[in-house]
């Protein structure tokens, strides 16, 4: 199935965020308490779902356990023009230091059922709020590989889907079979276009995976102005408007006490270059044929402090917060660190992160 509506010549003409002004956040707590009950909170710093540790308040956050309930606020997000931003653990997100207006909502749940085929391989339908960390180990005992490699990966495999996410050479492009969403895209249309989600499933050939990239992330990224700040993701009414529900991988039969080597073996490596203090994720995609990390470092940027921010001197590519930072100051530094990079090799990083906000 082809997905509709992805030829640039014939684009949808997205929801106006900026003319939701009837969210009326007292109405729309009152209505989620119902379904929710104490899931639902006002005023949520978003700095206790971050990373980073930063990020100013969600008007309303919840947190969504279920498939009936993702889907479920998802409609009534949609019927009632209420602006919804889902996230997966936040692993990879930057809240701005204003927040979120809206609701915000994190995904989680850790069901998944394991289907054997005649080959002797099997399938991981797992859904997409899963930790990886925790699929990885759980499966080791029960013989099946496939997961192992993305035990050091902080995040969701739903997130890990978005920018196809990977560790020591490896990534879920490799392991991926098929993917369930719930397509809001036309709830983030205007007027009498507005449609509720519908369920599409789509095989690995159609999300057009590449290194920390699917088709997911097509507008859906930070970039840099022309002075170098980062802009803030894009947003419609519902972000994103194609929601990862469920990932079909393909697992394959191995020794336990194998696997179990190579996780010990991967989170140690990951230890040697992981910073300890918060951070998030790699700040930087790799260029081609080249390490940001080693780019940043010949800056001379390893270890490098501003105020309360300061550049790993583990890994260049990493950003921690030795305490009290603010959103601002973690930004001002990723535009430094780019800056310094383009100076002296002429090359523009581009962002690995997102920042969301407002």
């Amino acid at each position: 199935m082809t997905p509709p509506n992805n030829d640039p010549n014939n684009i949808i003409p997205p929801f106006d965020l900026e003319n939701t002004t009837g969210f009326n956040t007292e109405l729309a707590h009152y209505q989620l308490q119902r379904r929710f009950d104490t899931r639902v909170r006002k005023n949520e710093p978003l700095a206790h779902h971050s990373a980073f540790g930063v990020g100013g308040p969600a008007d309303i956050w919840i947190t969504v356990e279920t498939r009936d309930e993702l889907i479920g606020l998802v409609s009534l997000c949609a019927e009632e023009h209420w602006p919804l931003l889902l996230i997966g653990n936040g692993s990879n997100i930057i809240f701005t230091d204003a927040g979120v207006r809206g609701i915000v909502a994190r995904v989680i749940g850790h069901e998944y059922q394991i289907t054997e085929e005649a080959n002797g391989s099997a399938i991981l339908s797992a859904g997409s709020g899963s930790s990886w960390p925790r699929i990885a180990h759980e499966l080791a005992p029960l013989g099946w590989g496939g997961v192992e490699f993305g035990i050091g990966i902080p995040g969701t495999l739903g997130g890990g889907l978005v920018s196809n996410a990977g560790a020591h050479d490896h990534d879920l492009s490799e392991v991926l079979e098929w993917i369930e969403v719930l397509d809001a895209r036309g709830c983030n249309l205007e007027g009498d276009a507005l449609s509720l989600p519908i369920t599409r499933r789509y095989s690995k050939d159609e999300l057009d995976l590449n290194y920390r990239y699917s088709r997911f992330r097509s507008g859906h990224e930070s970039a840099f102005d022309q002075q170098g700040n980062i802009l803030a993701v894009p947003r419609g009414l519902i972000e994103p408007a194609e929601i990862v529900m469920t990932l079909g991988i393909r697992l394959h039969p191995e020794a336990p006490q194998k696997l179990e080597e190579n996780l010990k073996l991967y989170q140690r490596e990951r230890k040697e270059y992981e910073p300890i203090n918060r951070h998030t994720g790699s700040i930087f995609k790799d260029p081609e044929g080249q390490k940001a990390s080693s780019l940043i470092e010949q800056a001379g940027l390893k270890g490098f402090t501003q105020g309360k921010v300061q550049v790993s001197d583990r890994n260049a590519n990493y950003i921690v917060n030795n305490g009290g930072a603010t959103t601002s100051d973690i930004l001002n530094l990723i535009k430094e660190m780019r800056q310094r990079v383009q100076d002296k090799f002429n090359v523009k990083l581009e962002l690995n992160v997102e920042l969301r906000g407002a």
